[in-house]
C-alpha cells in the first residue's frame, strides 16, 4: 500500500467514524493536538521561570544591576521596534485574533518576549509574567495552525488552548489557568466548546512544568473564620476597594503609557527613559522591595500587617515600567498590589490578615482582568477550598466596581456590567 493509499484510507475511516461518533472523533483530534501544545508549551515555562529566578537573585546579589536598566530598556525597546512591530501588541494581539483570526502569531514572539521579560526583571523593572506565559504559549500553539489544516474556529480553540497552558503552568494552577483562557478575551461569555482543549491543555502543561523540578510559591491562609451577616458585609466593602484599586491601575498604566508616546516620540527610546524614572524612584526609596516579582512581600503580606502605602508604591513602579514599554506581565504585580492592599487593610476590617490578604491577591487581578471565574478558581487552588465563599465575593464584587476598563484593551464587552452601560455591548475596551 502506497502513502497515498494510506492517507486515503485514514480519511475514510475519519469520515465514518466522525459520522457515527462525532464526540468520540473530536475528543481523539483534540487529545493529539492539547498534547503537543501542553509539551512545548510546559518546556518553555519550566525554562522561563528557572530564568526568572536566576535573574532575580543575580540582581538581589548585584543591587548596582539597577543603574544599567535604562540600557537594558534600550535594548529591549530596539529590538521590538526593529523585529518585533508586528508582535508589540502581545496580549492583546493574541484577544484579537480570537476575535477575528487573520495571519498566524509569528514564533519569534515567544523568544522576544521571553528575553525582554528576563531583562527586565534582571536590571530591576517592576512587572510579572503572566503576560510573557500566555504569549509564549499563543504564539507556540498557533504555528500547529497550519501543520493542522485547522480552520478559523479551530484556530481560535488552539489560541486558547495555548493560553490556558501558559497561564496554568507559570501559576502552578491548572483550574484557573483554563478558564482564564475561556474568560478573558470576552467579557461577560464565554465559549464552551473550547472547554475540553482549554483544560486538558492547562492540566498537562502544569504537569509537564512541575515534572522539571519547578516549584511554585506557597501562600498560606490560616484562619478562615465562619460566614456571618458581618463577615459578608466586610467581604463586600473591601471588594469594592479593591476593584477601585483595579480600576486606578488600569488607567494609571494606560494614560502613562499614552504619556510616553506623546513625549518620546522614538518608540525604541521609551524603555531608556522609563528605566530612569525607575531607576531614581528606587534609589530615593533606598529599597528594591518593590521592584521584580516582589513575591517575598507578598508572602509575609499573608502573616504580617504591610504599611497602607505599599501597594501604591508598587501600582506606580509597574504603571511606569510597564506603561514605557519594558516587557512582562501584570498579574503578579497585581497580586502583590492587592495582597499587601489587603493586609494594609486587615486593621480596619473584622477579617484575619491573612484572609484580607488572599482576598486582595486575587479580587485586585479579577477587577482588572475582567476575569472573576479564574481569579476565585486560582484562590481556592492556592489557599483552599474553605476561602472559597469569601474570596468569591470579593472577586465579583472588585469586577462589578472596576467598570468597563482592563489592562487588556482587545476584550470585547459580550455582556455589560450595569444596565446603565447597555451600549457598551459588543465594543472593545479600546473603543469605550
Amino acid at each position: 500500500m502506497s502513502i497515498n493509499d494510506f492517507k486515503l484510507s485514514v480519511l475514510r475511516f475519519r469520515r465514518v467514524l466522525l459520522a457515527k461518533q462525532p464526540a468520540l472523533i473530536t475528543i481523539v483530534e483534540w487529545s493529539v493536538i492539547c498534547i503537543i501544545i501542553s509539551v512545548c508549551v510546559g518546556l518553555c515555562s519550566a525554562l522561563f521561570l528557572s530564568s526568572l529566578e536566576f535573574a532575580t537573585e543575580l540582581r538581589e546579589n548585584n543591587i548596582y544591576m539597577i543603574a544599567l536598566l535604562p540600557v537594558a530598556g534600550l535594548v529591549i525597546g530596539y529590538v521590538f521596534h526593529k523585529w518585533g512591530n508586528d508582535i508589540n501588541a502581545g496580549n492583546n494581539l493574541i484577544i484579537e485574533n480570537i476575535h477575528k483570526p487573520k495571519k498566524i502569531i509569528p514564533f519569534r514572539m515567544a523568544p522576544f518576549i521571553l528575553g525582554g521579560t528576563v531583562l527586565t526583571h534582571l536590571f530591576g523593572g517592576s512587572a510579572g509574567r503572566e503576560g510573557t506565559a500566555i504569549q509564549m504559549g499563543a504564539a507556540i500553539s498557533d504555528q500547529f495552525t497550519k501543520l493542522f489544516r485547522l480552520s478559523k474556529r479551530n484556530r481560535q480553540l488552539i489560541l486558547i488552548s495555548g493560553m490556558s497552558a501558559g497561564f496554568g503552568s507559570v501559576f502552578g494552577t491548572p483550574l484557573a489557568g483554563a478558564i482564564f483562557g475561556l474568560e478573558v478575551y470576552h467579557i461577560g461569555k464565554m465559549r464552551y466548546n473550547a472547554i475540553y482543549p482549554a483544560f486538558l491543555s492547562s492540566i498537562l502543561a502544569d504537569y509537564v512544568t512541575k515534572s522539571f523540578g519547578i516549584g511554585h510559591s506557597h501562600y498560606i491562609v490560616s484562619i478562615i473564620p465562619d460566614i456571618t451577616i458581618e463577615s459578608v458585609f466586610a467581604t463586600v466593602l473591601a471588594g469594592v476597594l479593591f476593584g477601585i484599586v483595579a480600576l486606578l491601575f488600569s488607567k494609571t498604566t494606560n494614560y502613562i503609557n499614552k504619556l510616553s508616546k506623546k513625549f518620546v516620540r522614538q518608540p525604541y527610546m521609551r524603555p531608556f527613559w522609563g528605566g530612569i524614572v525607575v531607576v531614581i524612584i528606587v534609589t530615593i526609596l533606598g529599597t528594591t522591595k518593590y521592584i521584580g516579582l516582589g513575591v517575598p512581600t507578598i508572602v509575609e503580606s499573608f502573616n504580617i500587617q504591610q504599611p497602607g502605602y505599599g501597594f501604591a508604591l508598587k501600582l506606580i513602579l509597574t504603571a511606569i515600567t510597564l506603561g514605557f514599554g519594558f516587557k512582562g506581565g501584570e498579574v503578579t504585580p497585581l497580586f502583590f498590589i492587592g495582597a499587601t492592599l489587603g493586609s494594609a487593610l486587615s486593621v480596619y476590617f473584622p477579617l484575619p490578615v491573612g484572609l484580607m490578604a488572599g482576598m486582595g491577591f486575587v479580587a485586585v487581578f479579577a477587577g482588572a482582568s475582567n476575569a472573576p471565574l479564574a481569579s476565585s478558581v486560582m484562590a481556592i487552588e492556592m489557599f483552599g477550598v474553605e476561602t472559597g465563599p469569601y474570596v468569591a465575593m470579593a472577586c465579583v464584587v472588585s469586577y462589578l466596581i472596576s467598570g468597563h476598563s482592563s489592562i487588556y484593551s482587545s476584550q470585547i464587552i459580550g455582556e455589560p456590567k450595569s444596565i446603565l452601560k447597555l451600549k457598551d455591548k459588543g465594543k472593545s475596551i479600546t473603543d469605550i
